[in-house]
């Protein structure tokens, strides 16, 4: 279960040409891979998120990269963080996560949710609906995925999909962990406490306790034990040897990416133990873990490797 996932968020790396830039990641990934982490998640998007940057600027689709990370690690589970379920048909998403468990010898992990991105689905065809579309979406697409997963041949004529007796063939080879991403009190958690093993939350730190007060009484309605979930709270970091460096690479960040002063906030920066400190108190809100990515330097070497050495001691 993820309980310290480093999430590669962005491709956007100063002074690093198209032909370095999987090398650049791979390095990345290694780096969490020895140093605590327990798993690499990348975004399931085609365009640069506003918040991270421009929808021109590069971005790899998910898990042709996962299933290479694949073959240049060995600990770490791969997962996306998350999938938007309305880029893939759930028959093929529930292929393509359990090709990634078997390239990985077994380290595969579903991470979903309802999509949101609404330019990403405009521009590139994928029927975006409503609010209301889409979660439909989602629920009848857990219900396939999570049968085939299991080794079932799952039968559905819903309204947003109908499959036969759907085949997967090879399973997996393990229990495939699904996390279910988002904050979404009435319907979100909801599907956590019916169809997830894992829970990452996107909120503000003093919103913490009301998700998880939603999520247990999910669980209390549908008699699931609160305690088989596993919640990680998403975050970012910028870890340096010192304060001076990591406000520098903060600030170089900023400097050449206008888009994300907006993370500023939301950002822990410096030096180990000022960012173990920060961290620290995040995990006292009652959270099981986090997941942290680190745009604004985590294409420096050492940096991913210094940030799980950092956080990995906090994490029981």
């Amino acid at each position: 279960m993820t309980r310290l996932g480093y999430q590669i968020p962005n491709f956007t790396y100063p002074g690093i040409a198209a032909d370095q830039l999987f090398d650049t990641v791979v390095a990345q990934a290694r780096e969490a891979d020895a140093s605590g982490f327990d798993t690499v998640l990348v975004m399931d998007h085609f365009y640069q998120l506003p918040i991270l940057g421009t929808p021109d600027e590069p971005m790899i689709e998910a898990y042709t990269l996962l299933s290479a990370l694949a073959q240049h690690t060995s600990k770490v589970r791969l997962s996306a963080l998350v999938t938007g379920n309305t880029y893939r048909n759930p028959t093929l998403l529930a292929k393509t996560v359990t090709a990634l468990d078997i390239v990985s010898g077994g380290r595969g992990q579903l991470g979903i949710g309802a999509g949101w991105y609404e330019l990403e689905h405009d521009s590139l065809g994928y029927e975006f609906g409503t609010f209301t579309d889409r979660f439909e979406k989602l629920e009848e697409a857990l219900q396939i995925i999570l049968g085939m997963l299991d080794g079932k041949r799952p039968s559905l004529d819903g309204r947003r999909y109908k499959v036969s007796d759907a085949l997967n063939v090879p399973a997996p080879l393990s229990k495939i962990p699904v996390m279910i991403g988002g904050g979404g009190e009435k319907k979100t958690l909801r599907m956590v406490a019916q169809y997830a093993d894992e829970s990452n939350l996107i909120c503000a730190v003093e919103d913490i306790g009301r998700k998880l007060d939603a999520l247990a009484a999910h669980c209390e309605a549908l008699g699931r034990d609160r305690s088989e979930i596993t919640v990680s709270l998403q975050t970012s970091a910028c870890v340096a040897p010192t304060h001076d460096e990591a406000v520098a690479d903060f600030e170089a960040y900023l400097q050449r990416n206008p888009a994300a002063e907006v993370r500023r906030a939301g950002t822990v920066v410096g030096d180990p133990d000022e960012v173990a400190a920060r961290f620290a108190d995040l995990l006292a809100t009652g959270v099981d873990g986090v997941t942290v990515n680190a745009p604004a330097n985590g294409h420096v070497p050492g940096r991913v490797g210094l940030l799980g050495q950092t956080l990995a001691p906090l994490i029981g």
